[in-house]
């Protein structure tokens, strides 16, 4: 027995499900996950991006092929599949487009912080030092240079007041919950608990949707 027979009992379902389109729906999931946060998410680490980018340049490669063709069925075909083409394209590049959107507008926080690295693909982590550097070499041939050396770093936290901004986790997100859980609220005034069912959708604190975000008891929508 290998992983595929215990993962079809476990779920036989879902493993029907041909590999392509678990990976368009994981896809889909991660894609409206990264829009709906105010922070940036784990890179998926399930190899879901290669497999995607597999897919993208096979289609190109069919598409180059069939181009030229005159037969109606062929240039049909080719309709169908430059659609498809273009959804899963629109979906890579606003998935990364967001996250380069947060790390950007929080560059510090991430760079700075061991764990929150972890959360980036090694082209993002790259991408986000070189960010710093050019950013701060610009800072110090700007006005930093003319400041006492203490005075010129961009993460300083003199008198408990960092400099580094972080994402505000308490915005509001719409979750869905995949299974009857317990939700702890914390409100402005006053804390509490509510009690879901499977399928209810609810908006609330993405700090306090977070856990069960994590735990796979929901799923932002």
């Amino acid at each position: 027995m290998d992983i595929d027979d215990i993962l079809r009992e476990v779920d036989p379902i879902s493993h029907q499900i041909p590999q392509e389109t678990r990976d368009l729906q994981d896809l889909t999931r991660a894609w409206v996950a990264e829009r709906s946060t105010p922070e940036l998410l784990p890179w998926p680490s399930n190899g879901l991006f290669e497999r995607i980018n597999d897919k993208i340049k096979r289609q190109i490669e069919r598409v180059e092929e069939m181009t030229g063709d005159m037969d109606p069925k062929t240039n049909f075909a080719l309709i169908v599949i430059q659609t498809e083409l273009e959804r899963y394209k629109y979906l890579v590049r606003s998935f990364l487009r967001s996250r380069i959107a947060k790390i950007d507008k929080h560059l510090l926080h991430y760079i700075s912080n061991d764990t929150l690295r972890t959360r980036m693909s090694q082209i993002e982590e790259a991408y986000a030092r070189r960010h710093q550097l050019l950013l701060h070499n610009h800072y110090l041939n700007s006005f930093l240079g003319t400041f006492p050396p203490a005075m010129q770093n961009l993460n300083d936290t003199a008198g408990n007041i960092s400099m580094i901004d972080n994402p505000d986790l308490d915005s509001a997100v719409f979750i869905r919950l995949l299974k009857d859980a317990e939700i702890e609220c914390h409100g402005v005034d006053v804390d509490g608990v509510l009690t879901g069912k499977e399928g209810d959708i609810v908006i609330l604190r993405w700090s306090d949707a977070k856990a069960l975000v994590e735990k796979g008891d929901a799923e932002l929508v």
